[in-house]
This record gives structure tokens, sequence and C-alpha cells, in this order.
């Protein structure tokens, strides 16, 4: 694997990174346990943890609240499906439903998942120097140039029904997963109207790119 060579890993269990890039589909139609969920998991904590630190050190001016929403911007699905496809990661992912049916929301959502699901797998494998200059070579890269994968979408919209007298609306579709790593799908209604439906870890984040896309169909992201 690429990334084995870029960060000059010799995996310990090879088994671990591939159980990282196994959809939970591929436990249920072979009948095992051995999916990305748990990894992902712990990577999510991981890769928290990682980000945090870094940000503590790099801005020693700002307080909790400043540093909270800092990091949300560079762990969001949002950047992390921009991370999975600059480091190639959809490539090596085991998907054992016909990805014609399933939605590309959901498809976008498994890419997210898996950059978690690996980082969790480097930490158990190689430890957590590994787990860092794995962050380090992908992620830190955008903390220091200040990349946005985060928008208050929700306030935009919200400004331009309000000019317009329009009504939205925000609506819970689905949600699935295991209690402590759900997955929200939520779509935005303007007065009763669908203008698109948003995946996210959180119904916040599901709510944003739901308002996202409302905003890319309104024509209003120029504006």
């Amino acid at each position: 694997m690429k990334i084995f060579d870029e960060l000059n890993i010799t995996p310990n269990d090879e088994k671990l990174f591939d159980i990282a890039l196994t959809h939970g589909s591929c436990s249920i139609k072979l009948g095992t346990n051995e999916d990305y969920e748990r990894l992902e998991y712990l990577g999510d904590s991981v890769l928290n943890m990682i980000v945090s630190e870094y940000l503590y050190n790099k801005y020693p001016d700002k307080g909790e609240g400043a540093l909270t929403k800092l990091r949300a911007n560079y762990v969001c699905q949002t950047a992390l499906i921009h991370y999975c496809k600059n480091m190639g990661l959809n490539e090596y992912l085991t998907i054992c439903i016909n990805e014609n049916h399933i939605s590309q929301n959901e498809i976008l959502s498994i890419h997210a998942d898996i950059v978690e699901a690996f980082l969790g797998a480097i930490f158990l494998d190689q430890g957590i120097e590994k787990a860092r200059e794995f962050v380090s070579k992908y992620i830190f890269k955008h903390v220091d140039n200040r990349k946005i994968f985060f928008r208050d979408y929700k306030s935009r919209i919200k400004e331009h029904a309000d000019v317009n007298n329009l009504v939205i609306k925000y609506e819970l579709v689905a949600e699935y997963g295991i209690p402590h790593n759900k997955t929200f799908i939520i779509k935005i209604l303007i007065n009763g109207v669908e203008y698109g439906i948003g995946n996210g870890k959180n119904k916040k984040e599901a709510e944003q790119i739901a308002a996202h896309k409302a905003i890319k169909k309104l024509g209003l992201q120029h504006m």
C-alpha cells in the first residue's frame, strides 16, 4: 500500500489494516464481526487528541471555545472525505454490496469513516508516534494553510429565508450505526420542498451539509 511506503511502515498485523478498510456489509455477508467500526471508534479519539495537541501548541493565545471550533474544522466529515481522497484510501475499500445501490452521501460517509479506522489501526499496530506522523503528514498541512472545511451554511440559508419570508425546516430521514458511533441523514425543506440531504456524525453536521446543498441549488454560494 502506498501509504505504508510514504510513512515507512512495515505492518506487524496486516489483517488489522484490512479490517480498517472493510465495510460492515462484508461482516454481514461473511457472518463475522470484522469491519472498521471498532477501529473507527478508536481512531476518532486518537485523531481528536493529536489535532487538539497540535492546535493547543500552535495557538497559545486561543481559549477553549476557539480551539474547539478550530478542531471541528479539521475533523469534520467534509475534512475527512478530503483526506481520504488525497491519500487514496478509498481505492482500498472493501465493500460487499453494490455501490450503485447506496447513495453518494453514504459512500462519502464511508470514505470519512475509513480515515479514522485506518488511523486506529496505525495506533494499535505502530504506536502513538506513527499515528502522530500520519496526522502530521496528511492533516497538519491543512491546519498550517488555514484551509476551511466547515462553514456555517445554516446561518447563511437562514438569512436568505428571513429576507425572503421563507420557512426552513430540517427533518431526520434516518440514523444508523452503533450508539456511540452513529451516522445521521437529514434533509432540508424550504416551504415544504426538499432542497438537499446531508450525512453527518451528528445532527448538526448533517444539517450543515444539507444547508450547503440547498445554497448551491439556490445559487447563493457566491453571494
